[in-house]
């Protein structure tokens, strides 16, 4: 079975193509057959194509600004040039897209259909930066392949299972009447890093405490048990919760309401400020990339010392709240681009928690070797690098939507 993955970000599109055989799913992700990423930052937002394909890498640019062309151009890749992986489009099976917000409708990866396209079109309030492009490439490959089956794996899915007490926000019910709650994100992420921490540990995942950590440009956590979110940092949008790099996380609500009355911002200046002028990138005036950050401060620049001790400080004080939640720890998991490569991230945060009797192996924390654990054995915590595999994750549940099913 051929299955398309779609990772469709607001400046970004991820695409990669799963070659699937047997009755049963391969114990580790398989390299794909090919992957395709497409960055629209560039002039006059036009695109660029990097492909990696036969053991390859090419970079194109696209002929185009319009997103579904570029889709479009991207898939001849498939069946065309030197790179080329299948025969023909028609070899595809099955078409999975990562879709941020499914609201509440939602609580597991759908087959794609009318009704499915109304409510990620009726959320794209909640998700303007982007549920419009997953739309664009789900209207793409129903242009170019015809009735595919097209699934959607929904982000906030994974957090539907929040309790009450921790989804709901302390407003009028009138305000939660109109679906103003926590959603939470990042699930996809979560879910796959949580399965794979309890294979690596050899424990059953339902009788795991786990808190797993995304920790990229955006940045969430999530408290499990019983392999379900009872808690998470997001909340209505991506950016609640902690700082991130050029999000703010949570910030008190009525710094806005003075901004709006006695500085006179719009609420769109507000909206580009904390989504992509605060975090890291606000804090130091530098940069949103952590490692900018961590050279500058190395080099005794004071606002990137500031933005450093800020973002420490809120992931100790947000793994706490999940820690809360739990009521105990018995698994922490790192994951995503900083998550699985700083590891001076993983040390501060880690620090903060050894009254736990959590204790850091230095030598295998600084190795940021992926899959493995990197606590001491005596620690009373687990501490794991997982590396997240969205994109297989996405694959895997297209496979149980779209294998054939034994009739026995």
């Amino acid at each position: 079975m051929k299955i398309l993955v779609l990772n469709a970000g607001s400046s970004s599109q991820k695409s990669c193509l799963y070659d699937l055989n047997g009755p049963v799913l391969p114990p580790h992700p398989p390299e794909p057959l090919w992957e395709a990423f497409i960055d629209w930052t560039g002039p006059r937002g036009q695109g660029q194509l990097t492909l990696k394909a036969r053991g390859q890498k090419q970079t194109l640019p696209l002929a185009s600004s319009d997103r579904r062309q570029g889709i479009a151009q991207m898939l001849q890749t498939l069946t065309t040039g030197e790179k080329s992986v299948l025969a023909n489009l028609a070899e595809i099976d099955c078409v999975g897209h990562r879709v941020v917000h499914g609201g509440l409708d939602y609580a597991e990866a759908t087959p794609i259909t009318p009704a499915v396209k109304a409510t990620i079109a009726a959320l794209i309030p909640l998700a303007p930066a982007h549920n419009p492009a997953h739309l664009e490439g789900i209207e793409a490959i129903e242009a170019i392949l015809g009735d595919v089956v097209q699934i959607a794996v929904f982000d906030t899915a994974f957090h539907r299972t929040l309790p009450a007490a921790a989804a709901l926000y302390p407003i009028p019910q009138a305000w939660t009447d109109l679906g103003i709650r926590r959603y939470g994100f990042h699930g996809t992420s979560h879910r796959y890093c949580a399965h794979q921490a309890a294979q690596l540990l050899a424990q059953p995942l339902d009788s795991l405490k786990m808190i797993t950590c995304h920790i990229g440009n955006g940045a969430s956590l999530a408290a499990i048990q019983n392999g379900q979110s009872i808690d998470t940092t997001m909340g209505f949008t991506p950016l609640e919760g902690l700082m991130m790099g050029a999000r703010s996380g949570s910030i008190d609500p009525a710094i806005l309401l003075y901004l709006l009355r006695e500085q006179s911002y719009q609420p769109e200046q507000l909206n580009e400020i904390l989504n992509k002028q605060s975090g890291l990138k606000g804090v130091s005036g530098l940069s949103a990339d952590l490692r900018t950050i961590l050279q500058a401060q190395a080099e005794g620049n004071p606002q990137a010392e500031l933005a450093f001790a800020m973002y420490i400080h809120r992931f100790r004080a947000c793994l706490g709240q999940m820690l809360a939640s739990l009521g105990g720890l018995d698994v922490l998991v790192f994951t995503a681009g900083v998550g699985e490569n700083s590891a001076l991230v993983r040390e501060q945060v880690c620090q903060g928690f050894e009254f736990l009797g959590l204790q850091l192996d230095p030598i295998k924390n600084a190795q940021s070797v992926a899959n493995t654990i990197i606590s001491q054995p005596e620690s009373t915590v687990q501490v794991l690098i997982i590396r997240t595999e969205e994109d297989w994750a996405i694959a895997t549940e297209c496979w149980q939507i779209c294998s054939p099913k034994d009739p026995q």
